[in-house]
């Protein structure tokens, strides 16, 4: 049987098929200027944070991205993609994460060869100097929509606000979460945002009173701990009661996330076919050219045969 060309093969490689039902739990306080998301990853952090061997600060950090993806992406109205990519001159000098419209989310971080990570490095330790995007990408017939500001702070949440603070009009408050539990590597977020005194808001509540009532929800989003952000016993709806119950917390329809990666046989063949012949024959390796997802950290194999690509520079002006 003749082997499909790169170009139509479509397939998949063997990765798990997970999703998670209540990935993110939506709530807003009544009345008053304050909506939110609790994201919880549970499983799917396990195995997003499983594809590669990275230290545990690294895969904390990787996780903390991951949540926050999550969080922050489900508050818009898209349809493609949201990310969030991070450069710096740290040990961590890249860190990509992407959530769909769906829910699917991925993520990669890249770890200097030399770099050596002590047990305890924060994520600036990781990040260095640099900056931090947060891009929405809705495909080829709009134009993305991207925020780029310098990493400031010492933790992810602290980058995070500091973006809305310098990018945004309204303030925001994020908490982050991830580490390994016994039940595995798990990752969360709480993210709170203060919405505009519009529709939501109760008609007599003053300028005044609306800053009063996100200062007393931020006051109380802080009591939260990580071991509570990271417990799966304890459920969202709980948890979100045990902080906003004097403040009357409504949960809305919960969001499922799932696991997102989106490689295939047909879009990196796709992606050799841009290459010339020398490029080609310099990334043979005994007649095959290997391609590796750095998402999924799956292996992709290509017979240098069976890769067309283009004529070299020389040849390409030859012929015109």
């Amino acid at each position: 049987m003749t082997e499909l060309p790169a170009f139509l093969d479509s397939t998949r490689p063997q990765v798990p098929d997970l999703s998670v039902p209540r990935g993110v739990t939506p709530f807003y306080l009544p009345e008053r200027p304050v909506r939110g998301r609790l994201v919880r990853l549970g499983p799917l952090g396990a195995t997003l944070l499983s594809r590669h061997e990275h230290p545990a600060p690294v895969r904390i950090l990787l996780g903390q991205a991951l949540a926050l993806a999550a969080g922050l992406s489900t508050a818009l109205k898209f349809k493609g993609s949201f990310s969030i990519q991070i450069r710096g001159d740290g040990p961590v000098p890249m860190l990509v994460v992407d959530c769909t419209e769906a829910g699917a989310l991925r993520g990669y971080v890249r770890v200097s060869e030399e770099a050596e990570i002590p047990s305890d490095a924060s994520a600036r330790q990781l990040l260095g100097n640099g900056y931090i995007a947060f891009t929405v990408d809705q495909g080829l017939d709009k134009d993305p929509s991207q925020g780029i500001v310098a990493i400031e702070g010492d933790d992810l949440a602290g980058m995070a606000e500091h973006y809305f603070s310098t990018s945004e009009q309204l303030p925001a408050r994020i908490f982050l979460a991830a580490g390994e539990t016994q039940a595995g590597w798990r990752a969360s977020a709480l993210v709170l945002e203060r919405v505009a005194g519009a529709g939501g808001v109760g008609p007599d509540l003053s300028e005044a009173d609306q800053t009063e009532a996100w200062r007393t929800a931020s006051i109380l989003a802080e009591t939260i701990t990580a071991e509570e952000l990271l417990d799966d016993a304890l459920p969202p709806e709980r948890l979100l009661y045990r902080l906003f119950h004097g403040e009357g917390v409504a949960v809305s329809r919960p969001r499922a996330l799932s696991f997102g990666c989106r490689c295939s046989r047909q879009r990196l063949g796709g992606i050799l076919e841009g290459f010339n012949q020398d490029d080609l024959d310099h990334m043979a390796v005994e007649g095959q050219i290997t391609m590796t997802c750095e998402f999924c950290n799956f292996d992709f194999r290509f017979a240098r045969e069976d890769v067309t690509g283009r004529p070299n520079p020389t040849e390409a002006g030859a012929t015109e």
